[in-house]
């Protein structure tokens, strides 16, 4: 059942795209449910983005959507993602933009993994 509300997939969003390997990516991770990549505009010394690999719009796309497998592998990925870049000792931050209010701009389903340094507040007050 599709999530009312949401836009459609777009397969020309750019991570539909770095999925099929058109656009080319600096990739820490790759598995049957996920793929990790470092972002192209790091907002931390360690900014990287999971995906899984299907077409899912958002969180709650991902959540309705998804199988069994799909929901758990993808979220393990996160955490293989957070280990193999040493982020456990120190912490690090993960965060998922979900629609227009939040600051989505790809209309396709990730988490970005921040780490690195002291992160500061989640949200400025106000």
């Amino acid at each position: 059942m599709r999530v009312t509300g949401l836009p459609p997939y777009d397969p020309q969003n750019i991570f539909a795209r770095i999925l099929r390997g058109e656009i080319p990516a600096k990739v820490v991770h790759d598995d049957a449910h996920a793929l990790a990549f470092h972002d192209i505009n790091p907002l931390a010394p360690l900014h990287v983005l999971v995906i899984p690999k299907g077409a899912y719009v958002s969180q709650a796309d991902f959540s309705a959507q998804a199988s069994d497998a799909e929901i758990a592998g993808f979220w393990r990925a996160v955490g293989q993602v957070a280990r193999a870049l040493g982020l456990e000792a120190n912490g690090y931050r993960i965060l998922a933009n979900m629609g227009e209010d939040a600051g989505q701009e790809v209309p396709h389903f990730h988490v970005h993994i921040f780490g690195g340094r002291r992160l500061g507040r989640m949200v400025a007050a106000g």
